[in-house]
């Protein structure tokens, strides 16, 4: 699928329940809704996307929201999406790679993150990297950083068919894990990086499980600003200018575009780009939202150390 049908059928609308923009699965229980003003201050997240426009279409608006709450963020992505992409800028490979480089830092600011590291495999060549050699770069990345928090694709999401997506995704996924045992990659932690696991994780996909819905109305400029940002990829940029000259030519015009280049990019971005957001939004009674796979403290054990955590709580005694 090209980025474009992608586009296409993300703006192809929702129904309450069993469909997201990205034809989102509820699971068994309702989502949990995540509100505006939960306090975050001291934790680190990291912003994770294969590609130049991944976190800026599928998760700006959360991550602009744990900023706002508190958090210190980092941007990683991990091609140079030296392909380019069908609805960006024509050019070369060389120039695909600068323009993405220069948009992504750019993203980086506007979003409030610190710092982006630029990983740089090839784009849509994951599938022929040493997977241990990208775990072992984000196991060091999640020290270094002491992350506790990190968006990425969802490493076991239906429907997709970008190996840059999965592979990533499993690689994040692992690296997570394997970031607080001690005796994975030990050199590390000899070096001063003690050992420190992801403790939460917001998988986004084409077509998510959804575990959690998090209103993102009061960010919603801030995700604005991250898809103006992807010129040369994504159906953000000057699309909205470019129609309003385009129907110029033809002696048309939309009033949503009307005002200077900015105004016309912006109002584009929020009324076609930002259509699935406002369509799973009226589904909890928001503006605006988001969807994920949430996974969250203690997940992958099955609830077994909260279960123990508590039993100690209730049932410890003093030591005479």
């Amino acid at each position: 699928m090209q980025r474009r049908e992608f586009f296409h059928r993300m703006l192809a609308g929702v129904t309450l329940i069993g469909a997201s923009p990205l034809r989102a699965q509820w699971t068994t229980s309702p989502p949990f809704i995540e509100r505006a003003g939960n306090p975050h201050a001291g934790k680190v997240l990291a912003a994770i996307q294969p590609h130049s426009d991944d976190i800026a279409l599928l998760c700006a608006g959360t991550v602009a929201k744990l900023i706002h709450e508190g958090y210190t963020g980092y941007m990683i992505r991990a091609t140079n999406d030296d392909m380019g992409d069908d609805v960006g800028q024509p050019g070369t490979v060389g120039e695909n790679v600068l323009r993405n480089e220069r948009e992504v830092d750019e993203q980086t600011r506007v979003l409030g993150l610190k710092k982006h590291f630029g990983l740089n495999y090839n784009n849509h060549r994951m599938s022929d990297i040493s997977r241990n050699e990208l775990i072992c770069r984000l196991i060091f990345l999640i020290r270094y950083l002491k992350l506790d928090t990190v968006f990425c694709y969802d490493p076991w999401a239906h429907d997709e068919e970008n190996p840059d997506h999965y592979v990533l995704g499993h690689c994040v996924e692992a690296a997570s894990w394997m970031a607080g045992r001690v005796h994975d990659y030990p050199e590390q932690i000899d070096a001063g990086f003690a050992a420190h696991a992801v403790t939460d994780k917001y998988y986004y996909a084409r077509r998510p499980e959804v575990t959690r819905v998090v209103d993102i109305t009061s960010t919603i400029d801030k995700k604005i600003d991250a898809n103006l940002c992807n010129v040369a990829k994504g159906p953000g940029g000057h699309h909205g200018s470019e129609l309003r000259a385009q129907l110029a030519r033809e002696g048309k015009k939309l009033p949503l575009l009307e005002g200077d280049d900015r105004t016309a990019d912006r109002n584009y971005i929020r009324e076609f780009v930002l259509a699935p957001n406002r369509a799973l939004g009226k589904t909890i009674g928001v503006e605006y939202a988001e969807a994920f796979h949430y996974m969250g403290p203690n997940a992958a054990a099955i609830g077994m150390p909260t279960t123990l955590e508590d039993y100690v709580k209730k049932n410890a005694v003093p030591i005479h």
